[in-house]
């Protein structure tokens, strides 16, 4: 009556000192005593290599049952998983340190495949794209630490998934990016060099998120009506370019800009022009900046934000001057029930600096009495 079966030599301290072939015969005795298994997830991080012919014995005694596999194995030679798995029921898909080699579509299908995630695989971008095309009601993909095999000077990825709602893609160089999805919800890109990334559907985006990310041109559609998270973190932003590409999202419910540079020292983005555009704006999270005597989140203006109720601020530099703008956003959120201060530490203070921290707490303490309703948390 077994469902799943998990083996993580992350998991198994007692058996450290067993070799490879040792822990093939466990997993292989343990497997041949199921029927009808459904979840496999076999992660060997510690493991130097497997035997590709025990490997591919799990597989073929499992396959026609296995609704989720979740593989990170080493082989000689690389076991085929789409070979072996596909034309089968499998729902989700799992793969790293594997390579992927001429993908082909009609044979290798994955009819009920609804998601796939590839880690520190090495695949072309031709087989990338004909294996989205290989899943026809795929939903979600993880893309982490590609390998892209070059085929030319450029490396260019184009992908098209109609069925496709989450992507989240991490540490993947590349020139150019481009995802067609007309069903795409949400999207995050995290730790990425790109030149361009263009997303191209109907606008269905509902979450945007990126960090750390260095891109040159980034375009996520022109209808873009119904995003209502935006997550902006570790970037340097051409604010009126991106501010015109979020500005009709009239539904959005958070916005995140968290350690962003301006590509422009002479912009300035002000709580006006957030309060009067995102009017809907329940969750607001900034970081002060203050560079040249110019202040980021300017207090410019008079609009209230009137549905936010909570608010996230936080510092990298802190001065005198935090407390006051904090101060400042409390009165223009007259309905906030939850308050969470982000602070940056060193280990080797100043008498300054301890000044400046002590004289912040008491300003906080005085300043929290007037909003006794405000749940306030720090994070250091």
């Amino acid at each position: 009556h077994l469902h799943t079966l998990a083996f993580n030599s992350n998991d198994l301290p007692p058996y450290r000192d067993i070799t490879p072939k040792q822990l093939e015969i466990l997993i292989t005795q343990t497997i041949f005593q199921t029927t009808g298994l459904q979840g496999l997830s076999i992660l060997m991080d510690d493991v130097d290599e497997f035997s590709a012919s025990t490997v591919i014995a799990w597989l073929m005694y499992t396959r026609e049952t296995l609704r989720r596999l979740f593989y990170n194995v080493r082989t000689s030679p690389n076991v085929n998983i789409l070979e072996i798995c596909g034309r089968q029921k499998l729902e989700t898909l799992a793969l790293a340190h594997n390579s992927i080699t001429g993908v082909e579509p009609n044979f290798q299908r994955f009819p009920c495949l609804k998601s796939l995630s590839l880690s520190h695989v090495s695949i072309s971008a031709l087989d990338l794209s004909l294996l989205l095309t290989a899943c026809p009601k795929l939903e979600s993909l993880e893309l982490v630490n590609l390998e892209i095999a070059m085929s030319d000077a450029q490396v260019t990825v184009e992908l098209s998934c109609p069925t496709l709602k989450s992507i989240y893609v991490e540490a993947i160089s590349l020139d150019k990016f481009m995802l067609e999805a007309d069903s795409i919800e949400r999207l995050h890109l995290r730790d990425c060099a790109l030149e361009l990334f263009e997303l191209i559907g109907i606008g269905t985006l509902k979450y945007f998120k990126i960090d750390d990310v260095s891109v040159i041109h980034l375009d996520i559609g022109e209808t873009i009506d119904n995003l209502e998270v935006v997550d902006v973190s570790n970037f340097t932003i051409i604010w009126p370019k991106f501010y015109q590409m979020i500005s009709r999202s009239s539904k959005l419910r958070k916005l995140r800009l968290w350690d962003v540079a301006f590509d422009d020292e002479d912009e300035v983005v002000d709580l006006e022009t957030i309060a009067v555009c995102f009017p809907r704006l329940k969750h607001l999270a900034l970081s002060y900046e203050l560079r040249d005597g110019v202040m980021h989140y300017g207090l410019q203006g008079s609009s209230n934000l009137e549905n936010v109720m909570v608010l996230e601020l936080g510092w990298t530099v802190i001065n005198d001057l935090f407390s006051h703008w904090v101060e400042e956003l409390l009165k223009r959120c007259p309905n906030l029930r939850k308050m969470i201060i982000f602070g940056s530490v060193s280990e080797v203070k100043s008498h300054e600096e301890c000044q400046i921290l002590a004289n912040f707490t008491s300003s906080i303490v005085q300043l929290m009495r007037k909003y006794m309703n405000v749940e306030v948390h720090f994070e250091f």
